[in-house]
């Protein structure tokens, strides 16, 4: 049987993209079927909804931006939920809140279906690349069978244990995330405030020990002042939001995440929700000016 896909944004289209060309029999769908164009060229069969992809695939990938949209593709709450579930095993790759995924599991499960959880690390470049490192948690033998099948999109699979620990896993990664390209943010501002030849503080950032693939990406886009979206700030606001959210309820501090939180916060109201993550430069801008 075909393999289904279900979510084809920003992130979904390229991982979706780099199974079809490695001959994975894929079945796709998108709720804006433009998105759904690139796929069929590449090979894949297009479904006129969530329904026909269950009905074709055992395995369905969900790449979807909350459990709002998750539901909605699964019907859950509803009663074609069980029948639609019933016999697959569901791969959520989306990030969420741990507890809606413990949830969502419970019900896959009691309706007689499979859950993998499956977050990744990794932005528009590695997803085209097929550079992600994925996170896996639920029973063993399903995040077995489902590791090979992540193969053309993750370079790296990690089994983490028990739902939810693959979501806690990403959060915190992408804690470490969001603090760094924030402080790579304001260390660039600084710099050129300074008068310094940005060129030549990227070389010595890149020299250093604190270079990375990220730094060298995230700080090339600063210094060109290019705000085209890799992690939008909308998707960095939503994640920070949980893990702030699981700090608070495991009575966690979380500082330095609580000040990126506001940055980015006053970032989207200046109007640049859709802009890359980088763009959080221009609220540390602005700060500037305020205090001036």
């Amino acid at each position: 049987m075909d393999v289904g896909f279900i979510g084809l944004g920003v992130m979904g289209q390229p991982m979706a993209l780099n199974l079809a060309r490695s001959a994975t029999p894929l079945v796709v769908w998108n709720r804006t079927a433009a998105r759904s164009e690139a796929l069929r060229a590449a090979g894949a069969a297009v479904a006129t909804g969530p329904a026909e992809v269950f009905e074709r695939a055992r395995v369905v990938i969900l790449m979807l931006a909350d459990g709002a949209a998750i539901d909605s593709a699964l019907g859950r709450g509803t009663p074609a939920f069980g029948a639609t579930v019933a016999g697959h095993t569901i791969v959520q790759m989306g990030t969420t809140a741990p507890d809606y995924s413990r949830g969502l599991e419970a019900d896959v499960r009691a309706a007689g279906g499979s859950y993998v959880e499956a977050p990744v690390s990794g932005s528009l470049k590695p997803a085209e690349a097929g550079q992600l490192v994925a996170m896996l948690a639920g029973e063993q033998a399903d995040t077995a069978a489902v590791r090979p099948l992540l193969g053309p999109m993750c370079r790296d699979t990690v089994f983490c244990g028990p739902v939810p620990n693959a979501l806690l896993m990403k959060l915190s990664v992408n804690l470490f995330l969001i603090t760094m390209v924030t402080g790579l943010a304001e260390a660039t501002h600084f710099a050129g405030s300074q008068g310094l030849d940005l060129d030549q503080f990227v070389a010595v950032l890149d020299a250093g020990p604190m270079a990375s693939s990220v730094s060298r990406v995230k700080a090339a886009k600063l210094v060109a002042e290019d705000f085209a979206v890799e992690g939008a700030i909308s998707n960095v606001l939503e994640v920070s939001r949980l893990i702030a959210a699981a700090a608070r309820k495991s009575q966690i501090a979380s500082p330095l995440l609580d000040v990126c939180f506001a940055l980015y916060g006053e970032t989207r109201a200046l109007g640049l929700d859709g802009a890359d993550m980088v763009a959080v430069i221009h609220a540390i801008e602005q700060r500037t000016l305020s205090a001036r």
